[in-house]
């Protein structure tokens, strides 16, 4: 991706498009133009453009000549893209969520399970780092701020890099969409319940000793956990 376009990817209209889009408040299969974009928001046609490849990009537009730019429907969409995440968790956090932790809970336990296999030593160290370092913060009563965010980040990306899929590996960035999103929704507790930071070191652990099962099973525990956890919410 070239800079200017990932400059695009933070710019306010597409923002707030992008918001229209993913809320259903401009439906799959109304149109605009370059022109609609100008007026309404006093740009120029250079960022008009840009917007409208940026949307394209997310499948969430498709643009024809003497048709103009058209609004697809949610199946159409990037649905991995953690930007596309990030509206939804927004708008649907409900729904959202709850396909995210399904998707947590087919991947990180088959990921757990090759990483024990593949992972290099300094990854195994990383992730046995990482589980200490969220014990300590969530003891702490530091489970909902920035830095235990950062740690549990790293970790489950980790996991996923470690687990030697490239495919796995490519989840990383719409994962850890899901545990911002958890975050900036208000939804993490300063004191992670204790069983889930056991989990965090019993999966660094497991990988650690390569012992590929029981890696898979706390993985699986640590998601289900998070599941029942959001269920309540």
């Amino acid at each position: 991706m070239s800079p200017n376009r990932s400059a695009s990817l933070s710019n306010p209209i597409l923002e707030e498009i992008g918001m229209e889009i993913v809320s259903g408040s401009t439906a799959p299969g109304q149109t605009f133009t370059l022109q609609d974009l100008i007026d309404r928001f006093g740009v120029s046609r250079t960022v008009a453009r840009e917007t409208m490849r940026s949307l394209e990009d997310l499948a969430l537009v498709e643009a024809r000549p003497r048709i103009g730019i058209t609004v697809l429907p949610p199946a159409r969409w990037s649905l991995y893209s953690p930007r596309v995440v990030a509206w939804r968790l927004r708008c649907q956090r409900g729904p959202q969520l709850r396909s995210l932790i399904e998707l947590r809970v087919a991947v990180e336990p088959v990921a757990a399970q090759h990483a024990a296999d593949r992972a290099t030593v300094s990854e195994q160290q990383r992730l046995v780092e990482l589980a200490a370092t969220l014990r300590r913060l969530g003891e702490s009563g530091l489970g909902d701020g920035e830095e235990f965010l950062r740690a549990d980040v790293e970790f489950h990306t980790l996991l996923l890099q470690a687990s030697g899929n490239e495919m796995f590996a490519a989840l990383s960035a719409t994962i850890g969409e899901i545990l911002v999103g958890r975050t900036g929704l208000g939804l993490q507790p300063g004191h992670p319940a204790p069983e889930a930071l056991d989990r965090h070191e019993a999966v660094a652990a497991a990988i650690a000793a390569r012992h590929g099962r029981e890696a898979e099973r706390h993985a699986r525990a640590l998601v289900d956990e998070v599941r029942e956890a959001l269920a309540e919410q």
